[in-house]
């Protein structure tokens, strides 16, 4: 990636959320088909659920960074979870960042897919998460371009309300020269105050490998509501410490399915 895409995806558009877990009606791609099918077999030995949603935001953030320019985006994925505690789920977005920072550059979807194995520490009531996820990109590129599409490993804990989520990029971090390595940290929390309501919250850290100047923090803290039928409202204030107007209000809409 050159160095005025690496400026335009630090300052102007790059979290999700949001772990692993969100959910795309364009996800078809066959690797992401092969994946699904093979986690959907599992199921002929051991019972399990399928299950999904679609989202329409105001703004899609990633660890605190836009990738949509500040604009609506669509979101949508489906997931089968495993009564052994493993899970197969693919996930997609319409993001914009990549052609914001390069018209050479026609992708305007991020095509994710993921797998993991949760479980919790005897009666502890601490619970565990450890997965990977692909980050995919498609679309054409200008010639010699170090493609945004990224590995990342993963590892959660849960107790409570609380929750912690450490990542590591096995590749290139979404297109930074020499980044595999990178690491973020993010403590959330989610406390249903009311009944369908909760206050939730999130500060973390990312650390680009080989560029310290790129580290960044991130926050926010919003409140949802959760209503008959599968829907969901949340809204939300997101902000880093990142140079340029990077604070945000967000406003989604989550039909689960």
């Amino acid at each position: 990636m050159s160095s005025q895409i690496n400026s335009s995806k630090r300052c102007v558009s790059r979290h999700r959320v949001a772990t692993h877990r969100t959910a795309a009606g364009r996800i078809l791609a066959p690797v992401v088909s092969c994946v699904l099918l093979a986690g959907l077999g599992m199921g002929h030995a051991q019972a399990g659920e399928v299950s999904g949603e679609l989202t329409l935001t105001s703004d899609y953030l990633f660890r605190g960074i836009t990738q949509t320019d500040e604009k609506p985006a669509i979101q949508g994925g489906i997931e089968y979870t495993d009564d052994s505690g493993f899970y197969v789920g693919a996930w997609g977005s319409s993001i914009s960042w990549l052609a914001d920072s390069d018209p050479d550059i026609s992708s305007q979807v991020e095509l994710d897919v993921y797998f993991g194995y949760g479980g919790e520490f005897g009666d502890s009531g601490i619970s565990y998460d450890v997965g990977a996820i692909y980050y995919w990109y498609p679309g054409s590129y200008p010639s010699g371009f170090n493609k945004a599409d990224t590995a990342e490993l993963y590892f959660g804990l849960e107790w409570n309300i609380l929750s912690l989520t450490y990542s590591y990029a096995l590749t290139d971090w979404f297109g930074v020269d020499d980044s595999d390595g990178s690491q973020a940290l993010e403590l959330g929390t989610s406390w249903e105050f009311a009944p369908s309501w909760t206050l939730d919250g999130a500060v973390g850290k990312q650390w680009v490998k080989h560029d310290p100047a790129s580290d960044y923090a991130f926050w926010s803290v919003g409140v949802g509501k959760s209503f008959d039928g599968g829907f969901d409202i949340a809204f939300a204030y997101n902000d880093n410490d990142l140079i340029g107007p990077d604070e945000t209000w967000t406003l989604s809409v989550t039909k689960s399915f």
